[in-house]
């Protein structure tokens, strides 16, 4: 009987550190991208939050700035916006709620996934997003890994 109630233990524990392993796998590295044909090479984490935040709609060289965010509820989403801006899902909705009650800002053009994301700023020299590292192509540049 006490050998059954050890097994189960161990069974137990041996389940629990394989879905905390899969979780932690899963969990990439977000990293903000502008495209390749773009004159910015590099951004501060400040510099990024700003263009996020529509605090900012250009670069810090004067070129425009087109924020290309990712949908609500995204793993990419929160990491960036969490890293970033130190804004949880919660806090963003009510700043951006905010803004947009009082006509301050307007919202970035949301793309369905990562590949979209590198596509769309593939094709502009003014965008900027963040993707999970793993998804990197060679017509986009890495300007942070906050």
């Amino acid at each position: 009987m006490r050998t059954i109630f050890i097994n189960r233990n161990i069974f137990k524990l041996a389940l629990v550190l394989f879905f905390a392993a899969g979780s932690l796998v899963a969990r990439g590295e977000v990293v903000v991208i502008v495209s390749a044909k773009s004159t910015i090479t590099s951004l501060t984490e400040e510099q990024t939050a700003r263009i996020f935040l529509g605090k900012n709609d250009k670069f810090p060289n004067g070129q425009s700035a087109i924020p290309i965010d990712q949908p609500e509820g995204e793993s990419v989403r929160d990491e960036f916006y969490s890293k970033v801006t130190h804004k949880n899902a919660s806090q963003l909705a009510s700043y951006w709620s905010k803004l947009i009650f009082t006509g301050e800002g307007r919202l970035s053009k949301i793309a369905e996934d990562d590949k979209e994301v590198v596509k769309e700023i593939a094709n502009n020299p003014n965008a900027i997003g963040y993707i999970d590292k793993s998804a990197l192509k060679k017509n986009v540049r890495v300007v942070l890994t906050p």
